[in-house]
């Protein structure tokens, strides 16, 4: 059994104060309905579960139900830090959940082919991840503004959702390191020694933090 965990209970800082960028409108959708189609549109996901804030969870039902997503399971409240929101997710897997695929909601050109294709990978290996290769230069600041080295751009990827592992793995990372602050859950998987392979994505797959990535992405979506 493979379950989605889609997470969507950020603060939003970026958009401004009470904003919450899962749920404004992209095109005819609120963001996290396209993320949430294209998981119930993948053959591979069995189950769905949505992490939003606390006051979000009824809206999301009326999201989930407005859409038809029949594969949704729960929908739970969030923590206040990301990978408290995954862990929620976690608790509430069915005891029958093998692999894990966890999305941020803010990613909404994320395709059911890409899901399919990390679904493929996590059962030959114990974590994947969705990637795409650095095209530009990249320089190391270390405080203020001033480059302390350039980076070899040919070793380096910038990393994005969805990220799947073995459900086991995942969840005993995150019993093992309680209090490590992470930006993603294959650093906490790393840190506990499990090997990730790269799953590589040429489809745009941006994350919407502003105002100007919801206007990019609607282009792309239209």
């Amino acid at each position: 059994m493979t379950t989605a965990i889609i997470v969507a209970a950020g603060k939003s800082e970026r958009m401004g104060a009470g904003t919450d960028k899962a749920f404004l409108s992209l095109v005819n959708k609120p963001v996290v309905a396209w993320s949430l189609l294209a998981f119930e549109r993948c053959p591979e996901i069995d189950r769905i579960i949505l992490v939003v804030r606390k006051d979000q969870i009824l809206a999301s039902k009326a999201v989930a139900k407005m859409f038809g997503i029949s594969k949704l399971q729960t929908v739970v409240p969030g923590g206040n830090r990301r990978q408290e929101s995954v862990q929620a997710g976690l608790a509430v897997c069915d005891i029958d959940t093998r692999y894990v695929v966890v999305h941020d909601g803010a990613r909404p050109l994320i395709t059911s082919d890409v899901i399919s294709e990390v679904v493929k990978m996590v059962k030959r290996n114990p974590a994947v991840t969705v990637a795409r290769r650095m095209t530009d230069t990249v320089k190391r600041i270390d405080k203020g503004v001033t480059v302390v080295e350039t980076l070899d751009r040919d070793k380096l990827w910038a990393v994005q959702t969805p990220q799947a592992f073995q459900f086991k793995v995942l969840r005993d990372a995150y019993k093992n390191n309680q209090d490590k602050s992470v930006t993603d859950d294959c650093q906490i998987v790393e840190a506990a020694g499990v090997q990730v392979k790269v799953c590589e994505n040429r489809k745009p797959n941006l994350k919407i933090t502003t105002v100007e990535d919801l206007q990019i992405a609607g282009v792309l979506l239209k």
